[in-house]
């Protein structure tokens, strides 16, 4: 069932709610904040394999994941994108998904919202980011659960975007994701930036500038006590050495500030055992 302005009904909130699982709102949130995923992105999050899930193969949750998305499909909450993107996808698995406006109406019902959100098609260059953007989050996500380490907060945008002031004027700062992981001994605070490769250096250093100005700003640490630090995760290490090298020859910038690394580098560097970025004592929680 296609649900239109003049087709929706209050009854038909309550007749998603007689249909959905828990599990099917979690995704269906999961949509929301991330904007669009694949299938295998799905399956990491909700029908993760033997130890980081509850299914015995991949076969089983590659299954499982396709009927859940079929039916979600078919209660008219979910809805496929157009487009395919190239990369080491195939079949099913490949298939891009976005929240259909039942989904969003319904989830709104939940939290009382009345902004509504508008859909429109995504280009080829918005879906390869926000896809990538997604990945960087599920890694560090779906191997939080090997109990290792917790994810204490995980903002996508607009909800890690910052606003401050640097020279008299009004600024924004618009990381990719803010994510906070920790141990039992250390938290590791990090404004995610994903680049596949498709900026030039300027853009690069321009946005780069623009973290160093809200770092001496010094409102974001004023409201967490620290701040995070800018990891840049890009395709491979020829990017990698052209972004470290434009970043400590432009003589504006503090290389400190900065960490870049390839993709098969995130886990290791934005989880808080791992060496490869700055750690923080980790807060104690105050005394009832």
């Amino acid at each position: 069932m296609t649900d239109t302005p003049r087709t929706w009904k209050p009854s038909r909130i309550r007749e998603l709610e007689q249909h959905l699982t828990e599990r099917d709102v979690a995704l269906l949130h999961d949509l929301e904040r991330f904007r669009l995923l694949r299938s295998s992105q799905l399956q990491r999050l909700h029908f993760g394999v033997t130890p980081l899930g509850k299914h015995a193969t991949e076969l089983a949750a590659v299954r499982a994941t396709n009927r859940v998305l079929t039916r979600l499909q078919r209660l008219g909450v979910i809805e496929r994108v157009g487009r395919r993107i190239g990369g080491p996808h195939h079949g099913s698995s490949a298939t891009i998904w976005q929240l259909a406006p039942a989904g969003e109406r319904f989830l709104r019902a939940l939290r009382g919202d009345p902004d509504r959100r508008k859909f429109g098609t995504p280009g080829a260059v918005f879906i390869s980011h926000t896809l990538a953007v997604a990945d960087a989050a599920i890694t560090v996500l779906e191997h939080a659960r090997s109990g290792r380490y917790e994810v204490l907060e995980l903002e996508t945008e607009p909800d890690c975007w910052r606003s401050f002031q640097a020279g008299g004027s009004a600024l924004a700062l618009k990381p990719d994701l803010l994510i906070v992981t920790a141990d039992t001994q250390t938290e590791t605070h990090t404004f995610v930036e994903v680049d596949l490769g498709t900026e030039h250096l300027p853009a690069i250093r321009r946005k780069c500038d623009l973290y160093q100005r809200a770092y001496l700003g010094g409102s974001e640490e004023r409201a967490r006590g620290l701040f995070p630090a800018v990891v840049w995760i890009v395709p491979d290490n020829k990017r990698a050495a052209s972004l470290r090298a434009g970043i400590a020859t432009h003589r504006s910038l503090d290389p400190d500030l900065f960490t870049v690394v390839t993709t098969h580098e995130t886990l290791g560097t934005l989880a808080p055992y791992e060496p490869t970025t700055n750690h923080f004592p980790r807060k104690e929680d105050p005394t009832p």
